[in-house]
């Protein structure tokens, strides 16, 4: 498969896991609107996807860090139980001849950045 057709399948993958998660079709308390898809990761062959996971409120400085790294993680916690429901979900919306096994990753990396940021921002003050 060439480069620019795997891309755009990733981000086709990315836009329907986001459309169920937005429509609530996932029914697990943990998984709500708040979680956000940063990015799809799938293998050349299409036979697995590694899909990386954040929250829009790890950014909320009244909020504990602590608590926002749980909330993503029991939203992963939550994806990956329903992984075989949303994999069904996202081969009937997509024609493929295989559906890739989703696998869903805790991604730290905006609070990560958003603290470094704010380190940086600390040192010219």
């Amino acid at each position: 498969m060439d480069e620019i057709r795997h891309k755009k399948l990733e981000e086709q993958l990315l836009e329907e896991l986001a459309s169920l998660i937005l429509s609530g079709e996932i029914k697990d308390p943990r998984v709500g609107p708040f979680v956000s898809l940063t990015r799809v990761e799938a293998a050349r062959d299409l036979s697995a996807a590694k899909v990386y996971v954040s929250a829009f409120g790890v950014l909320a400085e009244d909020a504990k860090a602590g608590d926002e790294a749980k909330r993503v993680d029991e939203a992963v916690a939550g994806l990956n139980r329903a992984a075989g429901f949303i994999q069904a979900q996202v081969g009937r919306r997509i024609r493929l001849r295989l559906t890739p096994k989703l696998t869903f990753i805790a991604d730290h990396g905006i609070k990560e950045g958003f603290e470094l940021n704010e380190r940086i921002k600390g040192l010219f003050q």
